[in-house]
């Protein structure tokens, strides 16, 4: 616990840096003055939402994207990378055709299920496909995930809904306010329940036949982990849209510095994913400022840059 405080700290830090950026010129002195009633009402109506959401996204995401290699034995499978993103945001599409009027809880389920069957149907594909090398498996996973993307765009132009589709999938906190971000604390549940997990969730990354020897049901643990993959996954594109490479790059990193121990490691998976969202966030905000580029374009640059690093060290150590 005494090694994570720096980094908690610095989580901290970065989490105080995020509430005083923004259109709004709000400081410490504008707080406290005695007529800091709208600078207070901004901060708590929208910054400090916004930021809580952003910390708790992070851990989500990047625990989620955990248990995904884990479960695959894969170190370059995430939720963006397996069909899974893809299939939720397929899920709200049917809902925006089918019952629009459904609350956000009820889109979320829809969402989960969706993507649980697209996960199941990732994992059922890589059974049946011979893989001669890893980086097969993020490919089934982007091809997979191409074909149910194409699908959706193609019925949300028959339908007319393509504006909304990417008003989903974009990732973007700046709608993010006080009574629309609260379902992402079920996203922080899941994250805790990985955690009591862990230790089952490691023992499944290592196949059917260990896990069952050592008395574990295989199929109860490898649901258990596809349904936290997947409700976090909805939860986070019904709430603020896709976060690309978040959960690839932060699990791949941590298990760089800290190796594979899923118990030891989560705390600091979660502290990476929320740091990581923060600074993505906060670059987004002051690049182009007062204007603000959508998290979710920073980070798929700045995911996709570390994810052709992470392949290109892999090839060396491979050569």
């Amino acid at each position: 616990m005494i090694r994570l405080l720096p980094a908690l700290l610095a989580v901290l830090a970065l989490a105080a840096t995020s509430l005083f950026i923004g259109v709004s010129d709000i400081s410490l002195s504008t707080l406290l003055a005695q007529d800091g009633g709208s600078a207070a009402q901004v901060m708590l109506v929208s910054r400090v939402p916004r930021t809580l959401a952003l910390i708790l996204a992070g851990m989500a995401m990047a625990v989620a994207g955990t248990i995904m290699q884990m479960l695959t034995q894969n170190r370059f499978v995430e939720p963006s990378t397996a069909g899974t993103v893809e299939s939720a945001s397929l899920g709200l599409l049917a809902v925006a055709l089918v019952a629009p009027g459904m609350p956000l809880i009820g889109k979320m389920t829809v969402a989960a299920l969706f993507a649980l069957a697209g996960t199941a149907l990732f994992l059922r594909i890589l059974r049946l496909v011979p893989l001669r090398s890893a980086l097969m498996v993020p490919l089934v996973g982007l091809i997979l995930g191409g074909i149910i993307e194409a699908a959706t765009n193609f019925l949300a132009y028959r339908f007319d809904l393509l504006q909304s589709l990417n008003a989903w999938t974009t990732g973007d906190f700046s709608g993010v306010l006080r009574g629309r971000y609260e379902l992402l604390w079920l996203g922080f549940a899941l994250t805790v329940l990985a955690y009591l997990a862990a230790d089952r969730l490691t023992l499944a990354g290592m196949g059917r036949d260990f896990t069952t020897n050592l008395g574990l049901r295989y199929r109860s643990v490898m649901t258990l982990g596809l349904v936290i993959v997947s409700m976090v996954t909805a939860v986070i594109v019904v709430t603020v849209g896709m976060l690309p490479f978040l959960g690839l790059i932060v699990p791949n990193v941590v298990s760089l510095m800290m190796g594979d121990n899923m118990r030891r490691s989560l705390p600091w998976i979660a502290l990476f994913g929320a740091g990581l969202v923060l600074i993505c966030d906060i670059i987004g905000r002051i690049v182009y400022h007062p204007f603000e580029i959508p998290i979710g374009a920073v980070m798929g640059i700045v995911g996709s840059g570390l994810f052709l690093a992470l392949l290109l060290r892999r090839r060396e150590r491979l050569a």
